[in-house]
């Protein structure tokens, strides 16, 4: 076992002393080399600007340090947050595989699936195993041998070129890991597996910042509060904290400017919506906090001033950081405490404090005698990319072979693999034993997830064990609020307005006071109120749940809100939006087109129109959240719409027995017969039907063909078809998974 010393070796441009370090506390294990006692203090990050590194005087390899270095404030514990605890993470020998060769399903399966769901519940869609393969199923390793341990106060950085599978080891870490992939290993929340408390106490950036682009800076840190901070805080609390992140975050000047991000809508900066997204996270004080690359995009000033600002709150607010990054700046790089690097294998080739990294690959024979910024040297050597070696002068000692700057377009694929085996080997020899070592350490200051922090109030406790911060009524007010001030502006857009007003108006011209002897203009009336606002309000809810999977799948792994409250306020949000417009086209075409102008066929034609269109948009919400992929839901759509259009009993009449049944599943047809029952009431009376004969209106071939009689029969098909999409819709949202 190699002695319990720390070897830190780092030297400035301007020259650096060795300087003996005191040994670490008892809980704390560090590695070092055996034949090598020397270590020189780390300069700041705010003055380190490029990093060399001397070659090793003995020839021994240094081992870099694994562990937590002791710092000038380890006599005193760190501060922790508010509302979190100190949270050790700690992952080994984690194995990420994913299955290939399983074609996603169509139309078909996805439809049948949900249905079936649906009838026989949600949960035995979940234990019905799926069709044997044509052939075996392959699998395809991401990630292979990754361990660590990410303590209280640190930041760990995990860098690698693309590809690599940094994303997916955050992800795994987060529990955030799909349905499909095949994860072994171990990770353990202070000695404790993944659970619903360790979820609430976790905060995780995505690299895309899935943000409401209409929402104002503060309405979306403010919703954020009301259903993440606990039930036993007061609004005024939560607002108080919405507004502290906002501060501690330089948002306070653009609180209230609109996040933006889409086309059309002009709002914040790339630097500001990141800074939005960690506030999310922030929010709930989090005793683990991950980040998928939060600095790309961004410019190296504002990305400083975000690597600062997560470096603060890890080791001020006593909280687990774990980020990913491309290619940092050697100012960037500086502020690390730890590095996990990746090879374009997914394999591990080094792990340890960031100012180890370059003493470590000069004594395996990798060294940069130049000044160069260390993430250059790591990701060219992650690349298996190798400098071109020479013969040593001597003056390293033993003869050790010195590296060139890389030269990243030269060597062959099979030099790079070469390289990249080498230092897996060089690995698995110097640093996977003292890494096993430092995951078996006892960390005395680790506690059960379930336990509260010492700083927290009993009440806190009890809410962070419950199921959920907030309970359900107050899921569903807030995202009602929320729901209703962000859709504001796709509901009501000019453009919608313009062409539901225009074609009402156009129509209107069309059937200009249509006399009541001209039954078959009258029924031709009808039966275009029943198909447009049939098949209009159908489109629009395919694109719902497609663009909100985002969104959705985000809030839903934080465990923000039920999937009930969020259905029932997306459903209330829906009726003042959607009913709008519709009322405004039945009061422009209704009376231009010369219909019974008595007010009770007026107001129940209105009420059918707009029950039409609350069927029709459920069927879009449920052929959106079934396939959730715009262009496959509207081509689906087109087809439905024109098999509904022409079964819908006015361009045929005589319709074929053998699929006279399409009729029955056809909510416009319903509807066209409601409104038909409205106007004509009572059989409809008589028109003239040539020769001065008068014939009952129940007998014009339009009106026979659908008939006149038992429309409660078609008020029930309706409500039962309106709660049967909406089911399908719930059931396939419920089964959503991360793609």
């Amino acid at each position: 076992m190699p002695p319990q010393l720390e070897h830190d070796e780092q030297q400035t441009a301007g020259g650096g002393g060795h300087q003996a370090t005191p040994p670490p506390p008892i809980n704390m294990l560090t590695f070092s080399s055996s034949s090598s006692t020397d270590s020189s203090t780390t300069t700041s990050s705010a003055t380190t600007t490029s990093t060399t590194t001397a070659t090793n005087p003995s020839g021994a390899v240094v081992h870099p340090t694994t562990s937590s270095p002791p710092s000038s404030s380890a006599a005193t514990p760190l501060r922790p947050a508010a509302n979190s605890f100190p949270l050790v993470l700690k992952f080994e020998e984690v194995v990420y595989k994913v299955r290939l060769g399983q074609p996603a399903a169509g139309w078909c399966e996805k439809l049948s699936a949900a249905a079936c769901a649906a009838v026989g519940g949600g949960g035995g869609g979940r234990k019905k195993k799926a069709a044997p393969s044509a052939g075996p199923a392959r699998e395809k390793t991401i990630i292979s041998g990754m361990s660590g341990v990410v303590r209280p106060g640190e930041m760990l950085a995990m860098l690698g070129p693309s590809g690599s599978g940094k994303t997916t080891l955050l992800t795994a870490l987060g529990g955030r890991h799909g349905g499909r992939a095949l994860l072994s290993g171990k990770i353990t929340y202070n000695g404790q597996p993944f659970s619903g408390a360790v979820k609430r106490r976790t905060g995780f950036v995505t690299q895309h910042d899935v943000l409401y682009p209409h929402l104002t800076v503060a309405e979306t840190l403010w919703y954020t509060a009301l259903l993440r901070l606990p039930r036993a805080l007061g609004a005024g609390e939560k607002r108080a904290q919405a507004e502290a992140v906002m501060r501690e975050l330089g948002l306070a000047k653009v609180a209230h400017s609109m996040v933006g991000g889409v086309r059309g809508v002009r709002g914040l900066s790339g630097g500001e919506r990141k800074r939005v997204s960690i506030g999310l996270e922030m929010l709930v004080d989090p005793s683990l906090l991950l980040l998928d690359e939060p600095t790309s995009g961004l410019d190296s000033t504002t990305a400083a001033r975000i690597v600062g600002t997560l470096r603060r709150m890890a080791a001020d607010g006593g909280r687990t950081v774990v980020v990913t990054i491309h290619q940092p700046s050697s100012r960037l790089y500086h502020m690390f405490d730890k590095v996990l690097l990746l090879s374009a294998d997914g394999c591990p080739i080094y792990y340890g404090r960031a100012a180890d990294a370059l003493s470590y690959f000069a004594s395996v024979g990798f060294a940069s005698p130049l000044s160069v910024n260390p993430a250059d040297l790591m990701l060219d050597l992650a690349n298996g990319i190798a400098p071109q070696t020479t013969s040593g002068d001597g003056d390293g000692g033993g003869g050790e072979a010195r590296m060139t700057v890389a030269a990243v377009s030269g060597g062959s694929e099979s030099e790079h693999k070469e390289v990249r085996a080498k230092l897996a080997a060089a690995y698995e020899r110097h640093i996977a034993p003292a890494v096993k070592l430092d995951i078996c350490a006892r960390d005395s200051a680790a506690s059960p997830v379930s336990a509260g922090g010492g700083h927290a109030a009993g009440s806190r406790r009890g809410a962070a064990s419950a199921e959920w911060t907030t309970g359900w009524w107050t899921q569903f007010t807030v995202l009602l609020r929320r729901g209703l001030k962000e859709r504001r502006h796709e509901s009501f857009n000019k453009l919608r307005i313009f062409q539901v007003l225009s074609v009402a108006s156009l129509a209107g011209l069309l059937w200009w006071r249509t006399p009541a002897a001209h039954l078959q203009d009258r029924t031709a009336l009808v039966f275009f109120f029943s198909v447009f606002w049939g098949f209009f309000p159908l489109y629009n809810a395919v694109f719902t749940f497609p663009l909100e999977r985002p969104m959705l799948l985000k809030e839903r792994a934080s465990g923000m809100y039920r999937l009930s409250s969020y259905f029932a306020a997306r459903a209330a949000a829906d009726l003042p939006m959607e009913l709008g417009l519709p009322t405004a086209f039945v009061l422009i075409l209704y009376w231009m087109g010369g219909l019974d102008p008595r007010p009770g066929p007026f107001l129940l034609s209105l009420a059918v129109v707009l029950y039409s269109v609350l069927v029709a948009q459920s069927l879009g919400l449920a052929i959106g959240a079934v396939l959730m992929d715009v262009k496959q839901g509207t081509t689906l759509a087109s087809v439905i719409t024109m098999v509904f259009l022409i079964a819908g009993g006015y361009y045929v009449q005589h319709i074929p027995p053998f699929v006279a049944w399409l009729r029955w599943l056809n909510y416009s047809f319903y509807c066209y017969r409601l409104l038909l029952g409205v106007q004509f009431p009572g059989g409809g009376g008589y028109y003239d039907c040539g020769g001065g004969a008068l014939c009952p209106v129940a007998e014009f071939p339009a009106i026979k063909a659908v008939g006149l009689n038992n429309h409660w029969v078609d008020v029930c098909v309706m409500a039962l078809l309106l709660v049967g999409y909406r089911v399908i819709a719930y059931v396939a949202l419920d089964r959503l998974k991360p793609r």
